[in-house]
């Protein structure tokens, strides 16, 4: 789903302005990127937490000509999933 068609369907469900449900929308986003640059992590009731990890250096081989780098620390965005997600996605049947 992309932006503008998650801000249509907001709108569609509380039956509001698209105009103002993309305002609320990139204000929450705002404030989460905020936070998470803060080093705080986001809860979402009923669908996650974003919290910030930090991964530390490590030694990496190209796989076909051998040759070693050092992949430098850096910092990344971590999401888990709430167990409400956990329950829909195992209903969903799979391909094998």
């Amino acid at each position: 789903m992309k932006h503008k068609e998650l801000i249509t369907a907001i709108a569609g469900k509380l039956d509001r302005s698209e105009a103002g449900v993309e305002k609320l929308l990139n204000a929450a986003v705002e404030v989460i990127k905020s936070r998470l640059a803060d080093g705080q992590s986001v809860a979402l009731q009923g669908l996650g937490m974003l919290e910030v990890k930090r991964k530390e250096e490590r030694l990496s081989v190209h796989p076909m000509t051998r040759v070693r780098t050092i992949v430098p620390p850096k910092q990344v965005v971590n999401f888990k999933q709430s167990t409400a997600i956990k329950s829909k996605l195992k209903a969903i049947p799979r391909y094998e």
